[in-house]
C-alpha cells in the first residue's frame, strides 16, 4: 500500500489584530476567556478559518491532555478541504507530531494525547454520530450551514470542565439561529463575538479584494463581502434580469469558445410541475458555465415516453459534445431506474446519478457569482430557462428563511435541472 503523501508545511504570514484576538481570546486571565463560545463571522477570505485552527489547536493542547474534541464541517469533504488540510500543514510547520486516521466511521487526528474527531453536518441525521461522545471542546467551520440539531447536540457533548465552542461562519439571514440565539444574545449566552472583513486578512492583495467585491451582487454581496446578516428579498437573479442580453449566446459564440465537456441535469415533473432536462457545458479551465440545451414538458406523459425523450436528448447532446454524466432528482428512484434501463437498452454511454440536492441557497449563490463575474452564459434557444431566471423571486411570505417561491406557477423545474448539472463542480469553479 502506498504511504500517504506528507502535507506541505504551512507558509505563515503576519496575522492581523483581529486574527490575533481570535487565536488568543481563551488565554487565562483575560476578560474574553470568561466566555464559553467564540463566534467569528463576517466576509469571505477574511482570515477567520486559519486563525480559528491555530487558536483551537493551541487552546486544546495547552490546557488539556487525554481529551476528545469535535471538528465539524458542512460535509466531510468540506471539512477535510477547509480545515483538515491546513491543520496538518500547520502541525507540520510547528513540528507537532500527529496521526491522521482519514477514513471509516472513526476518522480522527491524534495530536499528543488529545484526539480530534471529524464530522460532516450536512443533514438532520448527522447529529446521531455525536451521541455518546464526551468532548472538551468543538470547532464548527461554516457553522451557519449546519442543521440546528447538530449545533445543539455538539454543544451538549462538550461536558468537560472548561469546554469551549468555536464557531466560524459567513452570515445568512438575520433570523438565522446563530445570529438570533448567540450573536444577539452574546452577553446572556457567554459568547465572544468577533466580526471580520477582508481587511483583517493581511495576505489579501488589493487586486484580490477588488475581484471578490465584483464577484457577488445583491444579498450575497451584503453577506459575503460586507459580512452582514441581512434578509433576502425580491428578484433572485437581479443582475441577470437587468442585463439579459449580456448573457445570451448563439452558435457562433459556442464555436469561438469551445466546450471542454458538459453534464445533464434532470428534474421530474409531477401534478403541477414539468419534466426538465438541461445540458450545461464548461469552457476550458471552467472559464464559463453555459446553459446550452434544454427540454421542458409540462404535461402528463408515461414513463416510456419520458425515457424515449431522454434518450433522444442525450443523443443530440453527444453528437456535438462530450457528456457522460446525468444528475437526476433523487426523489424519483423508479423513474431513474427507468432511465438507466433505457440508456442501456439503447447503448447510450452515460452514467445516471442521483443529484446531490444540496442547499438551494448555495446553488443560487453559485449562479449569482457566475453572473456577477460574467462567467455564466445561456444559449438563445433555452427560452424556458431564461424566463425562469428572469422571474425567480424569494417567497415574501417567508422573508426570513431564504425560500425560493414555488407556487406552482413559477418555473422551478428548469432551475432545478440547471442547478443539478453544476453542483458536483461548483465549489471547484468558484475557487478557480
Amino acid at each position: 500500500m502506498r504511504k500517504p503523501r506528507k502535507p506541505t508545511t504551512f507558509n505563515f504570514k503576519p496575522f492581523s489584530k483581529q486574527q490575533l484576538r481570535l487565536m488568543n481570546w481563551w488565554r487565562p486571565g483575560i476578560k474574553s476567556a470568561e466566555n464559553d463560545f467564540v463566534i467569528a463571522d463576517g466576509s469571505i477570505r477574511s482570515g477567520k478559518t486559519i486563525a480559528c485552527i491555530c487558536g483551537f489547536l493551541q487552546w486544546s493542547q495547552e490546557l488539556y491532555s487525554g481529551e476528545s474534541f469535535i471538528l465539524a464541517g458542512k460535509s466531510m469533504g468540506a471539512l477535510k478541504k477547509n480545515v483538515v488540510k491546513p491543520m496538518l500543514q500547520i502541525l507540520e510547520a510547528w513540528n507537532w507530531p500527529y496521526i491522521y486516521i482519514r477514513s471509516g466511521s472513526d476518522a480522527h487526528i491524534e495530536v499528543g494525547t488529545n484526539t480530534y474527531y471529524l464530522y460532516g453536518a450536512n443533514t438532520e441525521a448527522s447529529q446521531d454520530a455525536l451521541q455518546g461522545l464526551t468532548a472538551a471542546g468543538a470547532y464548527a467551520d461554516e457553522a451557519a450551514l449546519f442543521p440546528q440539531s447538530f449545533i445543539d447536540q455538539m454543544i451538549a457533548r462538550c461536558s468537560v470542565d472548561g469546554a469551549k465552542i468555536w464557531l466560524n461562519c459567513n452570515p445568512e439571514g438575520p433570523y438565522h439561529y446563530i445570529n438570533a440565539e448567540f450573536i444577539l444574545k452574546a452577553k446572556q449566552k457567554g459568547v465572544y463575538h468577533l466580526h471580520f472583513t477582508m481587511d483583517d486578512n493581511l495576505t489579501l492583495s488589493p487586486v484580490k479584494k477588488a475581484f471578490f467585491h465584483n464577484a457577488f451582487t445583491g444579498v450575497f454581496f451584503k453577506r459575503f463581502i460586507l459580512g452582514l446578516w441581512v434578509a433576502s428579498e425580491g428578484l433572485i437573479y437581479q443582475t441577470f434580469a437587468d442585463n439579459v442580453d449580456n448573457y445570451i449566446v448563439d452558435d457562433d459564440w459556442l464555436a469561438a469558445n469551445p466546450i471542454q465537456y458538459g453534464i445533464i441535469g434532470v428534474d421530474f415533473g409531477g401534478t403541477k410541475s414539468a419534466h426538465s432536462f438541461t445540458f450545461t457545458g464548461f469552457t476550458y479551465g471552467y472559464k464559463e458555465v453555459v446553459t446550452i440545451k434544454e427540454y421542458y414538458r409540462k404535461e402528463r406523459i408515461n414513463p416510456a415516453q419520458l425515457e424515449a425523450d431522454f434518450c433522444d436528448f442525450v443523443r443530440q447532446v453527444q453528437m456535438k459534445y462530450k457528456c457522460y454524466e446525468a444528475y437526476c432528482d433523487s426523489a424519483e428512484q423508479t423513474l431513474i431506474s427507468g432511465l438507466e434501463a433505457a440508456v442501456m437498452k439503447n447503448r447510450i454511454n452515460i452514467d445516471i446519478k442521483n443529484a446531490i440536492k444540496g442547499s438551494i441557497n448555495n446553488r443560487i449563490a453559485f449562479y449569482n457569482s457566475m453572473m456577477a463575474q460574467m462567467r455564466y452564459k445561456i444559449h438563445k434557444s433555452c427560452t424556458h430557462t431564461r424566463e425562469a431566471l428572469e422571474g425567480a423571486v424569494y417567497d415574501d411570505k417567508q422573508a426570513n428563511k431564504d425560500i425560493r417561491l414555488d407556487d406552482g406557477k413559477m418555473n422551478i423545474d428548469s432551475l432545478d435541472s440547471m442547478e443539478y448539472t453544476t453542483e458536483s463542480v461548483q465549489d471547484e469553479i468558484l475557487y478557480l
